[in-house]
């Protein structure tokens, strides 16, 4: 039997993470004197609510060697003979060196793959390997299809403000940006060759923000093929996010659409009122 395995920036709807029986793994947020396991002790409506009330800012903590290992020994005790393990971008984190090391220490074959991305473009992939697993699949199969959807995968991110960007630490090559006014909306992309964070506009209205990371976004996916698979990613605006997804099911009829909240490993970095469309397009 193949395991799934995963870590909590995936932001995979819980009903889906039910369905495909996807193992995931907690990152920490570091509060204060408070320590959360990632949508475990910490929802992310709670998290959001606190963040722009609460003067400290959180940080984070990867999963640990010992989190891995213990995820994988839980499923070598549910009957694992193999194991496929997907994390967040290692440009962006330590958890892929967490899994790898972890590996070393089990008696099965772990496969452990870097996404090259956050949230729903780590999402799209454990939902690729987990269908392929239902299957029936090899692993080898799987990581093929893995990488397959990677390839097609096109996100963007908008947010209300760079300031959650800069403090988060996440910024990458966004860091051209930082002379720039805190009062401007920035979009940024994900560079699923490199992991990283990539500049793309700013602005200096929240309309003309989503206006352009709808455009980008299309733009982009549609020279990948027609079958849309698309995640709507909201930083607690839940109301705004399902405008959006009702706007791109009248024009595009996707083959699947998701809408979740944003994490808040992520959150932390994106902040309160962002949004991001995440997907993949196949012929």
């Amino acid at each position: 039997m193949i395991e799934i395995i995963t870590d909590s920036t995936c932001d995979i709807p819980e009903a889906l993470v039910q369905q495909y029986h996807i193992q995931i793994v907690s990152h920490l947020v570091l509060w204060g004197e408070d320590q959360f396991r990632d949508r475990v002790d910490i929802q992310p409506i709670a998290f959001y609510e606190r963040l722009v009330t609460d003067k400290r800012r959180p940080t984070t903590s990867q999963a640990s060697v010992a989190d891995f290992q213990q995820a994988y020994a839980a499923a070598i005790a549910r009957g694992a003979d193999e194991i496929v393990v997907l994390t967040v971008s290692s440009a962006m984190s330590g958890a892929y060196n967490s899994a790898l090391n972890a590996a070393k220490l089990v008696d099965v074959p772990v496969h452990v793959i870097d996404s090259k991305g956050p949230t729903m473009t780590l999402g799209w992939q454990v939902l690729a390997a987990a269908r392929f697993r239902e299957a029936g699949e090899t692993a080898e199969k799987i990581l093929v299809r893995v990488e397959e959807v990677r390839q097609h995968m096109v996100q963007y991110v908008g947010m209300d403000t760079l300031e959650y960007l800069q403090t988060g630490g996440r910024i990458g090559n966004a860091i051209k940006w930082m002379g720039s006014l805190l009062q401007v909306k920035p979009l940024v992309s994900i560079n699923h060759q490199s992991g990283l964070v990539e500049p793309v506009f700013l602005t200096r209205t929240h309309k003309a923000l989503v206006e352009m990371m709808y455009r980008h976004f299309f733009d982009h996916l549609l020279k990948k093929g027609q079958k849309l698979h698309i995640a709507v990613l909201h930083g607690n605006v839940l109301s705004e996010a399902e405008a959006l997804a009702e706007r791109i099911r009248q024009e595009f009829d996707p083959a699947e659409l998701l809408i979740n909240i944003t994490g808040p490993v992520l959150g932390i970095n994106t902040g309160p009122g962002a949004l991001a469309l995440c997907g993949y397009a196949e012929e």
